[in-house]
């Protein structure tokens, strides 16, 4: 069983220094792939309910934003050699899907083929909108964004034309390493997102449920896949515990729902705070995971 840790790297968290310290650290003590959020503005007040929270309340700080994924996963990739890399998750309709696309090629290339990609309509309507972006039509953009970065990952000469983006003929590159492309985990445990999963997936990564919530959507996205003529075993389950944080208990409940990775969360100000809380991780989850 394959442990992640996602991290918000906000405030102290984002100094190159604590990132050039812990995440070989994270390498090192077994984890299989470290995830970074994403959000790019915010407002000081955030009225969208957050849904990975108990109250909806959003858990950090609207000033300390973390680091940018894709910038941040080069940093990593250049300081680790073995553990994967994942945007967890990238809210795609709010970006020029061209420039995603090259970001998450390049990031791919740069790490010798560690990214995972993972993508979010987004919960945050006021981030959304302020970047230029109607939240009103955030799926259906996500949706015509994959299939233009699909086609700048594969095709020579790409061309797209679609509702919300069009692609005159145009080349880019590198390509990236993974071949068709990076895997594309979709975010969100509603049922449009599992739709989406079904429909354009590679995983999914379902945030703040429990083994039996974790359970439900399974059954679900196995009903979403049915639909859309597709097999379910084609599809990774990556799942992140309420308030990141799980048992041995939770994480035998995870794998027997199908999960092939629990995805734990941890911030810290500090390295050697950070690193002593890894240590307990790594010892109390990792390692007995690695036996399942």
């Amino acid at each position: 069983m394959q442990i992640g840790l996602q991290l918000y790297l906000g405030g102290e968290a984002s100094d190159p220094g604590f990132l050039a310290t812990v995440a070989p650290a994270i390498e090192q003590r077994g984890f299989h792939e470290i995830w970074l959020a994403e959000h790019i503005v915010l407002p000081p007040e955030i009225r969208s309910p957050y849904p990975y929270s108990a109250d909806g309340s959003f858990p950090f700080d609207p000033r300390l934003l973390p680091l940018e994924p894709f910038t941040a996963l080069a940093f990593i990739a250049a300081h680790t050699s073995t553990v994967r890399l994942a945007t967890g998750v990238s809210v795609l309709p709010q970006r020029n899907p061209a420039f995603a696309a090259k970001q998450a090629a390049d990031v791919d290339v740069l790490s010798r083929g560690r990214l995972d990609y993972g993508i979010g309509a987004g919960w945050c309507l006021e981030e959304i909108d302020a970047l230029g972006t109607d939240p009103a039509r955030r799926g259906a953009r996500t949706d015509d964004y994959v299939a233009v970065m699909k086609k700048l990952w594969t095709e020579d000469l790409a061309r797209h034309d679609g509702a919300f983006f069009s692609l005159p003929g145009v080349h880019t590159g590198p390509k990236p390493v993974q071949r068709p492309h990076p895997p594309l985990f979709f975010g969100g445990n509603s049922r449009a997102a599992l739709r989406r999963v079904a429909r354009l997936g590679d995983g999914w990564f379902a945030a703040a449920v429990t083994p039996d919530q974790f359970a439900d959507g399974v059954a679900a996205l196995r009903e979403a896949c049915a639909a859309e003529g597709r097999d379910p075993a084609e599809i990774a389950l990556a799942v992140g515990p309420p308030d990141g944080k799980a048992t041995m208990e939770m994480v035998e409940g995870y794998r027997a729902a199908g999960a092939s990775q629990v995805v734990l969360a941890l911030s810290g100000r500090g390295a050697e705070r950070f690193l002593g809380r890894l240590d307990g991780l790594a010892e109390q989850v990792v390692a007995p995971a690695q036996g399942l």
